[in-house]
């Protein structure tokens, strides 16, 4: 290709099947980690980039040389990066406890500009980019969750029925655990047995968010506080 303002066929073939390629890598382990943005929407994304930067650089050869047209290739593949951070945005969910699907997110933003690196044919940047991501979202990762990863905030709700000591059972029973309380909220309710002419029992349901460590075992957990008596239901997330 002599002429920078000019692909055939086959090269656009080629970028566009190498886009769906990098892209796919990066989408499989998502997928495989059952994320929000999986294998095809990271397939859509770095071709849909790919499409848009080959658009822009070749799409308006015809006017390179009209008098007082100026290309710019760089145009359409701002609005790319701006426009996949609010795709990005909607894998972010905030759970009431924490927030999830940063990641998934910085893998949509970074997968796009792999798909304008592959249009513009910076095959070499794109490559070495998409294994540079692999390692960081299958190593890194597991690396962080074996070696780095401090305290980890959970939320446990529980029913029980409110019986004088009950909150202190319970703040014992997580500090024997190692769970340090940040947050405790306790609200008054009440319960009828269904279909039985009994008046309300009074009750509380308790909601803790502790900090804990990597050997945080939901299930000991449960049990345990299950084991505390008249607790009728127990959530830890």
């Amino acid at each position: 290709m002599s002429n920078p303002w000019v692909i055939d066929n086959v090269h656009i073939l080629l970028r566009l099947l190498l886009a769906m390629l990098l892209g796919g890598l990066i989408g499989f382990e998502r997928e495989r980690t059952n994320h929000a943005a999986g294998l095809r929407t990271h397939i859509l994304v770095c071709l849909g980039s790919a499409l848009i930067m080959l658009l822009s650089v070749y799409g308006f050869s015809d006017f390179v040389r009209e008098f007082n047209v100026r290309i710019d290739p760089a145009r359409l593949a701002t609005a790319v990066i701006t426009g996949i951070g609010f795709l990005g945005a909607g894998t972010i969910l905030f759970t009431g406890k924490s927030i999830t699907g940063l990641t998934t997110a910085a893998s949509i933003w970074v997968v796009g500009a792999v798909g304008l690196a592959v249009g513009a044919g910076f095959y070499f940047a794109a490559i070495v980019s998409t294994l540079l991501i692999l390692l960081n979202l299958v190593v890194f990762n597991k690396l962080e969750q074996r070696y780095i990863r401090g305290s980890k905030m959970h939320l446990i709700t529980l029913y029980a029925a409110n019986s004088p000591g009950l909150l202190d059972h319970l703040s014992a029973l997580l500090k024997e655990e190692g769970c340090a309380i940040s947050k405790l909220v306790v609200n008054e309710r009440s319960s009828v047995p269904y279909g039985e002419p009994q008046p309300a029992v009074p009750g509380v349901e308790i909601m803790v968010h502790v900090l804990t460590d990597r050997k945080f075992d939901p299930v000991n957990i449960t049990r345990q506080i299950q084991g505390l008596g008249q607790v009728s239901m127990v959530s830890v997330e």
